[in-house]
């Protein structure tokens, strides 16, 4: 009945979703029948000769496939339950609630806007690509390799931020059974490199199975959303809220932020749509990728926020005391609410199984993405070593050492937990800052460039509507920045400081390095061009 009622939903929702992107108001969207066939279309031959580049990547997924990644990079029950507990710190059920509400809008906004300009540029080089078409001409080279520099950072610890969220979930998960068990830190860093590991066998040697891994990663969401749906809601051992304290109760005495103790609770919501835009790296993989690609982007938010309610209500219906949550081992506040909720270790245990497979499905899709940008990087000459990471393996048809790469960056910077665990934690909110940045720069060009080039673009929002959701972007990007550099909990010492500016700033002044040394004499940017 489960699998039933949610195979039938979800096509309704795309199907309705697809509507409401064809006409806004009255204004019809652009599609097709605007640009000519050849200019990125299906029959194309090569469209990305016209963008400057040679395929050298199969183009084996389709707009669902591509949505499923997007959806999978989200991994919605880790986005939102691993970070829960600032959600907790930030009030309760009422940040948790309103703050997804909330967040369906500022994200949107952000997603339409990428799509536009994916559709008129798409490249697996991203952000930094559509920086320099954009750009005046004579800033586009310096400014797209300092958002280049930007989005692969966002690529490579946003990641770092999902595969070391996973190991920490394993631990905690351990501690459901064993409540006096900790992790030591060498212990949690070799949980980390044998996720890292494995995830690289996978995309290395799997590639023309991790489009079916995608859409089996979306089938095991939905279920599993429904199936702790119900489980939390049935069970519910810690006691059942009334509707209005399921949706209201806000608590700011646990963060000591006073009145800004709600925006503390947004973090979770804005951590599981940070990496919306990643997708648009596996845009010469897919077919019609000017229409396709912009429509993953757009729909991934709306799918996401619907079976987002179906997880974030049961929690907040069933919450165990606050302050108790904040005890939770390892600073996991998942696994000790399935754990007190559910009554029995093993019905915690079952519950966490079902996040824990959707987190490793996570791993594979979005280190497959952030090879992706790693490789189109090195491909226009802007990282050290880059003839090795820009080459593609014939037999394998996908950019092994830059999978490498990306790998082996995660594994050194894994090494700083062993020194001080608060300086590591800043990496995830560096991973949601950069990604922010990388996106805020291209939109602020088009939108000083009054829009004229995704006016040409074959999928794009009217005019008005477009401008409108271009700035309510650039607004939420420029306080998600300011928010992800707040420590969560008041207040600070050492322990709970957010070093997460100090990181950013640290790698940009090693990108600022390497472009005095090397760069500025060797990149010369992306190739231009007037789009698709």
């Amino acid at each position: 009945m489960i699998r039933h009622w949610t195979s039938t939903t979800v096509l309704h929702l795309l199907l309705r979703a697809e509507l409401i992107m064809t006409t806004v108001g009255n204004e019809k969207m652009v599609y097709s029948n605007q640009k000519p066939l050849t200019d990125g279309a299906v029959d194309d031959p090569d469209p990305l000769a016209v963008l400057g580049y040679k395929q050298e990547l199969k183009r084996n997924r389709s707009l669902f496939t591509l949505l499923f990644q997007s959806l999978a990079i989200a991994a919605l029950p880790f986005g939102e339950g691993g970070p829960l507990l600032s959600a907790v710190y930030g009030g309760g059920q009422l940040s948790i609630f309103l703050g997804w509400i909330i967040i369906l809008f500022l994200a949107s906004s952000v997603a339409v806007s990428l799509a536009e300009i994916a559709s008129r540029y798409p490249t697996s080089a991203g952000p930094y690509y559509w920086s320099y078409q954009l750009a005046p001409a004579p800033n586009r080279t310096v400014l797209s390799f300092i958002n280049g520099w930007v989005w692969l950072i966002g690529n490579w610890t946003i990641t770092l931020s999902v595969n070391f969220g996973l190991a920490s979930l394993i631990t905690a998960t351990a501690a459901i059974y064993h409540p006096d068990f900790a992790a030591e830190p060498w212990q949690l860093l070799l949980i980390f490199y044998a996720i890292l590991l494995l995830s690289l066998v996978v995309c290395t040697f799997g590639n023309r199975f991790l489009p079916m891994v995608d859409t089996i990663c979306a089938a095991w969401t939905a279920i599993s959303i429904f199936i702790i749906l119900i489980a939390l809601s049935v069970k519910a051992a810690a006691g059942r809220h009334s509707a209005s304290y399921t949706l209201g109760h806000y608590d700011k005495s646990l963060s000591g932020w006073g009145g800004f103790t709600f925006f503390i609770g947004l973090l979770p919501a804005a951590y599981t749509f940070s990496a919306i835009g990643m997708i648009s790296a596996m845009a010469e993989e897919v077919h019609d990728p000017t229409i396709k690609v912009p429509q993953a982007i757009a729909l991934s938010v709306p799918v996401l926020w619907f079976f987002g309610l179906f997880f974030v209500i049961p929690i907040c219906a069933t919450l165990p005391p606050l302050a108790d949550i904040t005890e939770a081992p390892g600073g996991q506040a998942l696994p000790y609410i399935f754990h007190t909720v559910m009554g029995t270790p093993g019905g915690g245990l079952g519950l966490m199984f079902l996040v824990l497979a959707i987190t490793a499905f996570c791993s594979i899709s979005i280190t497959t993405a952030a090879s992706r940008t790693t490789w189109a990087f090195a491909r226009d000459d802007a990282i050290p070593l880059a003839r090795i990471w820009s080459k593609v393996s014939p037999g394998l048809g996908v950019p092994v050492w830059a999978l490498v790469l990306v790998t082996v960056v995660q594994m050194l910077l894994g090494l700083i937990n062993l020194g001080s665990t608060s300086a590591f934690t800043a990496f995830v909110s560096v991973g949601v800052q950069a990604l922010q940045v990388s996106y805020g720069i291209p939109i602020a060009l088009s939108l000083f460039n009054k829009r004229v080039q995704v006016s040409q673009a074959r999928w794009k929002l009217p005019s008005v509507v477009g401008t409108v959701a271009n700035v309510i972007a650039l607004c939420w990007i420029a306080f998600e920045v300011v928010l992800f550099s707040m420590p969560t909990v008041l207040p600070v010492d050492k322990t709970t400081m957010n070093y997460a500016s100090v990181v950013l700033m640290g790698f940009m002044a090693l990108a600022a390095v390497w472009y005095v040394v090397y760069a500025r004499k060797a990149y010369k940017g992306p190739p231009a061009s007037d789009g698709l």
